[in-house]
């Protein structure tokens, strides 16, 4: 759709159907978005031993406390019940015992003097055995929320016991209460290596703690940002998007002189002292700078292309992430009842864009309606709409609009390109056999009717690489580079083709590293990289790569999704530090 990233949507010049989190970050493994940096291990290391474990049941690490009969205990419950003999330790055992069931009647106070007398009575060299009655304590300090408690005692648990990952989650939990996210996301992180990342709770908990530290740091660095215009591979890749919008057509005739039309290939000077037609002859040349600046000269002056230049302030606004901006622009467009239907039509359909990259479906869906009330024969509104459409997981719905846009322009590759892969993704979700091969025919036929549709090919090795039928996505994007040898999307995914088909992990940095060469404004390709680097142990060169990517974030949102990822590998990185725990890497 006609977001200001069109990779991240189902077309709007991209190389591919799916958000990128679901693909930029995978080696064929399915990840929590925002966590994905960190649980890509884990969720290769959770298939080989068999799947991971429920909400309730905590995988018990090497080296916890009390392994014996007096240890133990499950879910948010103390440890269990302790020894006869009457030894120092023993005392300790049975104050212990007594807490126990006192916690258990929900006698919590009780139960704390009876932890606190455990402590008190334990020989100072049972580690172990002192770990757990502070860690047992703090289970009671939590039933009464006293989480700074909660905090301390198993600080003193951890102390004793590094690898305690019952304190360590309960002190994560305790973080969050407190709303020190950092320090919660650091136990949740060394709790997850620990579990081997087969645990759903503590994984939820690093999710939505990373989740929260993104969109924590996104607001304050996006509101201070300055803007960036993309390059002019990915801006050519926008506008090739829509086929009804008037300001990214060629100049038409009479705003260029007779000369200037005969000299194809050049650039044409303008009649007219019009910076809206100054703005349209800057497109034309690439000089993507001064569009903002000359169509600001028309709407100040009240021009005749006011309309126009509205919405190519607009556009332009959105490419460079200013939504703030834009919308103002948009909504004055829209509001024009006197301008020509296609650009009120093509303002709706980018502000309906942009509210979905802002996570606000209903407005979204509310502005592809209207368009397509106001422009009923405009193609682009069913395009951009089946995108949204596939976005929300309506397929069927996305379907018919793609079907509409076919139907008002049969000669769209890219419509039928999206449909194709609309069916094949509800085909492919719903486990059906029979009508994944129907899909997959589909896309044959889409690239011998369009063979010089990229998108067609791109769309068709996706679907390739999930019937693991790699030899031959690979050649769908060997073809992809051939009729757009300058898109830097491709060359990513063709980098993680290569990690997922042979592991080659030379080749798929190679790849990558072509990306950034072709294009050094490319986020995905050093996203990418990223979550590469993390797999391979660089923690230092993965968060460089991550800030990279941060630094060229064009919506808040997907600010927020790479400070996620950063911050992941940086919770690693300090674990390693303290506990000396490192996941395995690739």
């Amino acid at each position: 759709m006609a977001a200001s990233k069109p990779v991240e949507a189902a077309g709007g010049g991209s190389t591919t159907g799916l958000s990128r989190w679901q693909l930029a970050l995978v080696l064929g493994a399915p990840i929590l978005l925002g966590a994905g940096a960190l649980y890509l291990w884990g969720r290769r290391a959770a298939r080989r031993g068999g799947g991971g474990k429920g909400a309730n049941e905590r995988k018990t690490p090497e080296g916890r406390a009390s392994p014996g009969p007096c240890g133990g205990g499950g879910g948010g419950q103390p440890d269990g019940p302790g020894h006869e003999e009457m030894t120092p330790l023993d005392r300790a055992q049975a104050a212990k015992n007594r807490g126990n069931k006192y916690f258990k009647a929900g006698k919590y106070e009780q139960a704390i003097q009876c932890y606190t007398e455990a402590i008190s009575l334990c020989p100072p060299e049972k580690n172990l055995d002192l770990s757990t009655f502070y860690q047992n304590r703090a289970a009671a300090y939590e039933q009464l929320q006293k989480y700074t408690e909660v905090a301390q005692d198993c600080t003193k648990a951890v102390e004793l016991n590094p690898k305690y990952v019952k304190a360590l989650f309960r002190r994560a939990k305790a973080h969050e209460k407190l709303d020190n996210k950092k320090e919660c996301l650091e136990d949740v992180t060394a709790v997850c290596i620990l579990e081997a990342f087969q645990n759903q709770q503590s994984m939820l908990l690093a999710d939505k703690v990373l989740k929260l530290l993104g969109k924590e740091k996104a607001k304050e660095k996006y509101k201070n940002r300055e803007p960036l215009m993309p390059s002019p591979q990915f801006i050519k890749s926008y506008f090739s998007s829509f086929t009804d919008d008037i300001i990214s057509q060629p100049l038409l005739k009479g705003e260029k002189s007779d000369e200037d039309k005969d000299k194809e290939g050049e650039a044409s000077e303008v009649k007219e002292n019009s910076g809206y037609l100054r703005a349209k002859q800057y497109m034309e040349e690439e000089n993507y700078d001064k569009i903002i600046s000359e169509s600001t000269k028309e709407i100040e002056a009240k021009g005749k292309y006011m309309a126009e230049a509205l919405l190519l302030r607009a556009t332009f606004y959105l490419l460079i992430g200013n939504a703030n901006a834009a919308k103002p622009d948009l909504d004055q467009v829209i509001s024009m009842e006197d301008a020509n239907v296609k650009l009120r039509a093509n303002a709706l359909i980018k502000r309906g864009s942009m509210y979905m990259q802002q996570q606000q479906p209903v407005l979204s869906t509310q502005d592809f309606n209207m368009a397509a009330d106001i422009d009923p024969q405009n193609a682009d509104v069913y395009h951009h709409r089946g995108q949204l459409k596939i976005l929300l997981d309506q397929i069927e719905e996305a379907v018919e609009d793609f079907d509409e846009c076919i139907r008002l322009r049969p000669d769209s590759a890219l419509a039928q390109a999206q449909k194709c892969f609309a069916l094949y993704r509800q085909a492919y979700t719903g486990n059906n056999p029979l009508p994944v091969q129907v899909a997959m025919k589909g896309f044959e036929d889409v690239i011998k009717k369009f063979p010089k549709c990229a998108e067609g090919y791109a769309l068709y090795a996706q679907a390739l690489t999930d019937q693991q039928q790699f030899g031959k996505a690979d050649e769908m994007y060997d073809k992809c580079i051939d009729l757009e040898p300058d898109n830097a999307t491709t060359y990513v995914h063709k980098g993680l083709l290569q990690l997922q088909w042979k592991q080659d992990l030379d080749k798929g940095l190679e790849l990558i590293s072509k990306a950034i060469e072709i294009d050094n404004k490319c986020d995905f390709a050093y996203e990418t990289m990223g979550t590469i680097e993390v797999q391979r142990g660089n923690l230092d060169k993965a968060i460089e790569m991550f800030n990279k990517a941060i630094n060229l974030a064009k919506s808040e949102m997907e600010m927020a999704h790479l400070y996620s990822l950063c911050d992941a590998a940086y919770a690693q990185t300090e674990v390693a530090k303290k506990y000396g725990l490192k996941p395995p890497t690739l």
